[in-house]
């Protein structure tokens, strides 16, 4: 078994291959991995094994059309998680992320088809929904977008579709909640606040922190995707999520306990432009017809990911500050 993998050095990416890697998925324990990448700001070398036997490494754009040609044949099966993904970014500058997220798409599904690839995942994010007041998504909820990024996603959602409904290419996506875990980048909300709680310097909180999200640890949600590839559907939908949700502001309230930080750390901002209110999907379909169940409990995922990065500084600060600045 040969299994590509885009974006396969960023943060929920190298979790997979890393999995797939050490056999953590039943039946696919000898399959050899070809990890993609461009290795922008968010890909980092040093999440994926240095010299494993069965990994492949190649730097690239899945927008290069030539190297995807060479690439893609031989290969049993694509999971797709290459993408522009952090909200902030997508507000100052919304053209690398329609031109990865769409048109990388768009060019990579061309090269599956003309490489005879047999299944593709695409893995996308719950934020193509919208916002939710109460009640929960499910998958045939309509896309209502309301950042770049999202609508980005959402844009990459239906090419992904069409290529199935056109072409009869055996395609799944997937939709998952907000992860977090081991080797995610400092510009997210957990380990930014973390790295800068453990440096001693505040957190910037949004607004009135009333923003509610659902929290999904990466070791499940991989999980959730390696189900859809082996048992998901040509054509379906799956919401992979934590069964959890919490505000912001109770998130961060965790995060200081953890750290042993007082509330004199929070500094209140201004407001994110179009911040969604409220995130929360209905996740039966994966849980009744593929038994996913996460494992990973809130309190006790985000307690190892605290430790994590407090064991790891070496990672974290030349991730967050660069190789120049990390040892000052």
């Amino acid at each position: 078994m040969r299994i590509l993998v885009t974006g396969a050095a960023g943060f929920i990416g190298s979790h997979f291959v890393r999995s797939l890697l050490a056999g953590h998925y039943a039946g696919w324990e000898e399959a050899r991995v070809t990890a993609l990448d461009k290795l922008t700001y968010a890909g980092n070398r040093a999440n994926l094994p240095a010299s494993h036997p069965r990994l492949r490494f190649v730097r690239g754009d899945i927008c290069d059309r030539a190297l995807l040609r060479e690439l893609v044949p031989g290969h049993d099966a694509v999971v797709h998680f290459a993408a522009e993904s952090h909200v902030d970014r997508s507000l100052e500058g919304a053209g690398e992320f329609f031109r990865t997220n769409v048109l990388g798409t768009q060019t990579l599904l061309d090269a599956v088809l003309e490489g005879g690839v047999e299944r593709v995942v695409h893995v996308s994010t719950d934020e193509v929904y919208g916002s939710i007041g109460e009640g929960s998504w499910t998958e045939d909820w309509p896309m209502q977008p309301n950042s770049p990024y999202a609508a980005s996603k959402a844009g990459s959602d239906l090419v992904a579709r069409a290529y199935w409904r056109t072409h009869g290419l055996d395609l799944s996506i997937t939709r998952c909640s907000n992860n977090y875990g081991p080797y995610q980048h400092p510009e997210k909300v957990i380990p930014l606040f973390v790295t800068n709680l453990l440096e001693g310097h505040r957190v910037p909180l949004y607004g009135d922190g009333r923003n509610v999200r659902e929290w999904l640890h990466v070791d499940d949600h991989c999980r959730g995707i390696h189900l859809v590839l082996t048992r998901g559907r040509a054509g379906e939908i799956y919401n992979i999520g934590g069964g959890n949700e919490y505000t912001n502001l109770a998130l961060t309230e965790k995060l200081l306990e953890l750290t042993g930080a007082g509330r004199d750390m929070v500094r209140r901002v201004a407001d994110r432009k179009a911040h969604d209110l409220r995130y929360s999907i209905d996740d039966s379909k994966i849980r009744e017809q593929l038994g996913y169940a996460p494992r990973t409990g809130f309190e006790q995922g985000l307690a190892e990911t605290v430790a994590w990065y407090r064991d790891n500084p070496a990672w974290w600060k030349v991730t967050k500050y660069g190789a120049d600045r990390a040892g000052n």
